[in-house]
């Protein structure tokens, strides 16, 4: 599936919607290591961005995402629409991402 046919709008510029085919969605469950922890740690004694974290954000959304792919071609679809994240801890430490859309056949105009 092409990038640029998902999106967080509800429609596609340049495409035509010919079928809705219904919620698709990614998940994924992350912690961080022990070792995660403590260099994270490190870094919030100094201060600014924190790196760590910030990288396993990023491969966590990601992964999410990549899911969503997944199932939306398993349903046949081309564009994904209405894409959100959403992320809830489910205990310390653990985190869950949840990437969901409506799954859409598309025709460029």
């Amino acid at each position: 599936m092409d990038a640029k046919l998902i999106t967080t709008a509800n429609e596609l510029a340049g495409y035509r919607i010919t079928g809705y085919l219904g919620l698709v969605r990614g998940i994924t469950v992350r912690s961080r290591s022990i070792f995660g922890n403590i260099a994270g740690g490190f870094q919030t004694l100094v201060g600014g961005k924190i790196s760590i974290y910030q990288e396993l954000c990023e491969k966590t959304r990601q992964e999410a995402l990549d899911h969503l792919v997944t199932h939306a071609i398993q349903m046949g679809a081309n564009a994904v629409i209405a894409m959100r994240y959403d992320a809830n801890e489910i205990m310390s430490g653990v985190t869950e991402v949840l990437a969901y859309g409506t799954a859409v056949t598309v025709e460029k105009l």
